[in-house]
């Protein structure tokens, strides 16, 4: 089993990454956010899992340890698959997961490509009391949450996913001047200088 790999990036898509590690070129299928952030030549550290297919062997690499946990958990429901699974952790974060869980709240699943309302509603039934949501942290930034929560939805707006978009806003609030962190629009503008060309 290859739980982990570590190496620089040869290559990357909108879903996949090929990461050198000894003289090997492993390709691995990654959630739109890993992918974005990955740059060429730089080195990369994934949790993967190795799906195993009569026809194909498949990698599929996560940032941390909570996304390999919560895909494990995606792909034992019925009717999701790898792919699917990896939708769901390329539109949504972790907590987001466990919120829609936690609240019976099949919706965020329903907007996702290839899922659909009866795998959505299976989802959260099957993940009910193995996922948990989190207590609300405080904001990484000092400026109000709605302006960071307002740039998320803007860019959301522009073709990023959820997940993506509410990342970007968070990091680059925590980067920003008290000024920026005060205004939507010197926030906007610093995120998407932040994120580059969106991919849609």
């Amino acid at each position: 089993m290859i739980s982990s790999l570590h190496g620089a990036v040869l290559h990357t898509t909108s879903d996949q990454v090929i990461i050198d590690v000894g003289g090997v070129g492993f390709s691995v299928a990654v959630p739109a956010d890993v992918a974005h952030t990955a740059v060429v030549g730089e080195q990369l550290r994934l949790h993967t899992s190795l799906i195993v297919r009569e026809d194909a062997l498949s990698l599929y690499g996560f940032a941390d340890r909570d996304e390999l946990e919560i895909f494990g958990l995606l792909i034992s429901v019925t009717g999701v698959g790898p792919k699917s699974a990896l939708g769901v952790l390329s539109h949504l974060t972790v907590d987001q997961i466990a919120e829609a869980v936690t609240s019976e709240d099949d919706a965020p699943f329903r907007r996702v490509s290839g899922i659909g309302p009866k795998t959505a509603k299976l989802i959260v039934l099957q993940l009910a009391g193995k996922v948990h949501a989190t207590s609300p942290s405080a904001p990484a930034s000092s400026g109000p949450v709605d302006i960071v929560s307002q740039v998320s939805a803007a860019l959301i707006g522009l073709g990023w996913s959820e997940k993506v978009a509410a990342e970007a806003a968070a990091q680059t609030a925590a980067e920003a001047s008290d000024a920026e962190r005060a205004s939507v629009a010197a926030l906007l503008r610093r995120t998407l200088a932040l994120l580059g060309p969106a991919r849609v």
